[in-house]
């Protein structure tokens, strides 16, 4: 339980578990924590060193075939129904091993945060509200490779460690149908060629409230990224063109 008069320690509890939307009460602080899994698609491409233009075709089974970890949740709580602020943070962890007709051997690693930190100021409308947001996404991407062409003795390794952070502007609008149901519209935009040359966000969604303090949370969500470092030609090149989308379900608990 987190105590309404330290907003904090909402944070704390999200390095430590995890989290979701907040629909605040009438006074004082409000705080939701959403646990939530995304059936996640990767599509577009990426370069790594010299290799360039692969492309990235991820499906969801894919996903499940090679996780070696995974943690989503999130945190926002609200101040009165006006101001608050909100964290989300989604972590995979692949691993992949192929071996080709001629008996070689091919090791991949992929390993992805992306971090979303937000302030929020909320218009409150007869049923329901828009929130109107601005902020950071943290992308931060780990690639390792082992290459053993099977006809050559020995292997070829590479990698790649990139991270960089994109500004954001946004709104979210949440229309509240009854006591049970409710259902949300968002987007942003950011990027503006300070790290990615452009990235954004959209998602639509339901809510069902189960009882006075957890709910169902539906969504399907897209985000893309067109991020560039800049050192085309050169080993520690990384280019990441991608949009990832997919169905998300969560469940939210409310303080």
């Amino acid at each position: 339980m987190i105590d309404r008069k330290y907003p904090l320690s909402g944070l704390a509890m999200l390095l430590a578990s995890g989290c979701s939307l907040a629909q605040a009460g009438d006074t004082g602080w409000a705080t939701e924590l959403d646990i939530y899994m995304l059936g996640a698609n990767i599509k577009g491409d990426s370069s790594m060193g010299r290799i360039t233009g692969a492309p990235v075709d991820i499906d969801f089974g894919d996903i499940l075939e090679t996780l070696k970890m995974s943690f989503m949740g999130r945190v926002e709580t609200m101040y009165d129904n006006r101001w608050g602020f909100w964290l989300d943070y989604a972590f995979m962890d692949l691993a992949d091993k192929k071996t080709n007709a001629r008996g070689g051997v091919v090791k991949a690693g992929l390993r992805q945060g992306v971090m979303e930190a937000m302030g929020v100021y909320r218009q409150p409308l007869t049923r329901g509200h828009v929130d109107y947001y601005a902020g950071i996404r943290w992308w931060d991407n780990d690639i390792d490779a082992t290459v053993n062409p099977a006809l050559l003795p020995g292997s070829r390794e590479a990698s790649i460690s990139e991270d960089w952070v994109d500004p954001l502007v946004g709104a979210r609008w949440t229309h509240v149908f009854n006591k049970r149901w409710s259902m949300t519209l968002r987007g942003d935009v950011g990027g503006f060629g300070i790290a990615s040359d452009i990235t954004w966000a959209a998602a639509i969604g339901a809510r069902y409230r189960i009882n006075d303090s957890l709910d169902l949370d539906m969504q399907y969500k897209g985000t893309w990224v067109d991020y560039s470092n800049d050192k085309k030609g050169k080993p520690e090149y990384f280019q990441y063109d991608t949009v990832t989308h997919g169905p998300l379900l969560g469940l939210v608990f409310r303080f």
